[in-house]
């Protein structure tokens, strides 16, 4: 495997013909995106949660499996960005993946220039962004290019807009943000989201990075206002 440029987005092609990915991964790195492949299901779950893509290019044909299944199941736990990339032309197909929670569905055959503005595009419209460095607080420490978490030099598991929500606090310290802004600087404020999903995913953060997550130290609310991470 290369080893990733700092600024590089991660991709993940999920399809089942070897031809297709070929196409896919050449296409997309010429643009310079690192890319990684899953001919299966099974092993796209496994790549998304030690890779930790930035986004995912999805078929929705699989000997074993439907790629339906498999955006439910993505979007039951995360925000990551989805496009869908099918030979099904079938117009409801289109409306169920886009329903469910596909951020953009494209009918093979395409072009490559079109496949690499389509990913820009929904990486510009989520929100995320490649990030450089590592950034640390306490006994928590960020690896941006890697997008990995450890506390106590273990890693933990984020899911990506639970990563993107940290690195957005962590980058300002002591900053106090309200739940609107937080909702506009990493979700953009898509679809039907509410204060109430900023909540549960400082919740979730706090369950994972806080040593008594009923009494956080470093993630804290200032009643009436908003959270900041306190260093």
């Amino acid at each position: 495997m290369n080893t990733p440029e700092l600024d590089q987005f991660k991709i993940l092609i999920v399809d089942d013909e070897e031809t297709t990915r070929a196409v896919l991964l050449q296409a997309l790195r010429n643009e310079n995106f690192l890319c990684f492949e899953a001919s299966d299901l099974d092993r796209a779950k496994l790549i998304v949660k030690k890779a930790r893509p930035d986004l995912i290019i999805l078929d929705l044909s699989f000997p074993q499996g439907d790629g339906i299944d498999f955006l439910k199941e993505i979007r039951a736990e995360d925000d990551l960005p989805i496009i869908v990339c099918t030979g099904r032309s079938d117009h409801d197909d289109k409306i169920s993946g886009l329903e469910i929670g596909a951020d953009d569905y494209i009918t093979k055959p395409f072009s490559a220039k079109e496949l690499a503005t389509r990913v820009r595009t929904v990486l510009r419209r989520s929100g995320t962004s490649p990030v450089r460095g590592k950034l640390s607080f306490g006994n928590i420490e960020i690896h941006l290019s890697s997008r990995e978490v450890l506390k106590n030099g273990k890693n933990i598991t984020l899911t990506s807009r639970e990563f993107d929500l940290l690195i957005h606090l962590a980058k300002h310290p002591r900053t106090v943000f309200s739940r609107e802004a937080l909702l506009k600087a990493v979700w953009s404020q898509q679809g039907t989201r509410t204060n109430a999903t900023v909540t549960e995913h400082i919740r979730r953060l706090r369950s994972k990075i806080e040593d008594d997550p009923d009494n956080p130290k470093y993630l804290t609310a200032v009643r009436g206002v908003g959270y900041r991470l306190q260093p």
